[in-house]
């Protein structure tokens, strides 16, 4: 297929993360199951989802060679204002618009295309494609793919992890922790409130004490602060709040969801502990529990990388690029590999109604995505 076609039946396949990624998976096995390509599967802990590794060329024991690292998940297309079928990849204007066709199905059928292409020739050293599961809901299947994939550890060093960047090459990115607190009261009528205990009122002073800490966090900003000018620190966000049954009912429980997004090169454990005193001292004696849902981590890529400065010399880049959202490349790099965010399409247009790829990007992404392939596997 084109990568056009492509990334059409990719699209097709209604990949939003609490669905299963299986179908799609499916597809992608028998689209690339041909001479040449080693196919293996890793099924997710509850079995209804996998990540999915194609290789072709040489099995090397040096860490030679290319990894491509895509997720097959997407976020929901819920919103009114699609002008199209968000599944149907519909062209328009000289961009292709669909769920995921920029986040990040478009990288994922070059990818795809690349490795078939390739296994048509003798390959000096491997490529392969990763494609993983739950990236959006928190790389669960990237974290899933490092510590508990034993072959992980021989795949090739250099990876890119094709999130849209517009072609700009990311060395460096923030993590995403996700952090549920519940804190407990007393359900009672709520003509007789001094029968039960809100729980409600007493995450409002948990919330004022994660606040206070949120403050604090930014005014400490970070030994690598100056890579992200737009938020220099450590951010935090106070993302969800569940509590109460009814309007004449005291509340029992109440429970919040916060995502804090680390530096590159910052303690996790030592933010988390912060997070859990912040928590205690707004609680007091009201019962409370910390759980950390979810931990995403930084990426920090050393600048003389040779994937780095392949990528930055085929585009002509010379200035340092960061983002502030996290990518599988975190829990990547922690499998020691040289992890650079690189890939077609604006991040601007992901997880929006009318997603879009532009064909520009798509067949430039191709011809530069081929040239390294070449320099790296031969």
């Amino acid at each position: 297929m084109t990568d056009r076609d492509l990334l059409a039946r990719l699209v097709a396949f209604d990949t939003t993360s609490h669905r299963s990624n299986r179908e799609m998976a499916d597809f992608v096995r028998e689209y690339a199951d041909r001479p040449g390509i080693r196919i293996e599967e890793q099924p997710s802990p509850c079995g209804e989802k996998l990540n999915l590794i194609l290789s072709t060329g040489p099995e090397s024991d040096d860490r030679s060679g290319l990894t491509l690292s895509g997720h097959m998940d997407v976020v929901p297309a819920l919103e009114p204002d699609w002008e199209s079928d968000p599944f149907t990849l519909t062209e328009r204007d000289d961009k292709l618009f669909g769920r995921g066709s920029c986040d990040m199905k478009g990288f994922d059928a070059l990818a795809v295309n690349a490795l078939v292409e390739a296994s048509t020739r003798e390959l000096a050293h491997p490529l392969v494609v990763a494609l993983t599961y739950d990236e959006e809901v928190g790389t669960f299947g990237a974290r899933h793919l490092v510590e508990h994939w034993p072959k992980v550890a021989g795949m090739p060093r250099a990876c890119i992890v094709g999130e849209p960047t517009s072609l700009k090459v990311v060395r460096l990115h923030k993590g995403h922790t996700t952090v549920r607190v519940s804190i407990e009261g007393k359900s009672a009528h709520s003509g007789y409130p001094h029968l039960g205990k809100n729980a409600i009122e007493a995450a409002a002073r948990l919330i004022v004490s994660l606040r206070g800490l949120r403050h604090r966090l930014e005014q400490e900003g970070g030994a690598l602060a100056g890579y992200f000018p737009d938020a220099p620190f450590v951010s935090m966000n106070l993302g969800t709040i569940h509590g109460g049954s009814a309007v004449n009912v005291v509340p029992d429980k109440c429970t919040m969801e916060i995502g804090f997004r680390l530096l590159p090169r910052m303690s996790h454990d030592e933010v988390m502990q912060r997070i859990v005193v912040a928590c205690r001292n707004g609680a007091g004696v009201d019962p409370y529990e910390v759980v950390e849902a979810g931990e995403s981590p930084p990426l920090f890529l050393d600048e003389s990388a040779p994937i780095y400065k392949a990528l930055c010399r085929l585009v002509a880049q010379t200035e340092t690029v960061s983002a502030s959202y996290a990518t599988d490349g975190g829990w990547l790099a922690r499998a020691e590999m040289d992890c650079a965010v690189w890939g077609p399409g604006s991040i601007a247009v992901a997880h929006k109604p009318n997603e879009f790829m532009p064909l520009a990007d798509l067949a430039r992404g191709r011809e530069l995505l081929g040239a390294v392939v070449r320099e790296f596997c031969g």
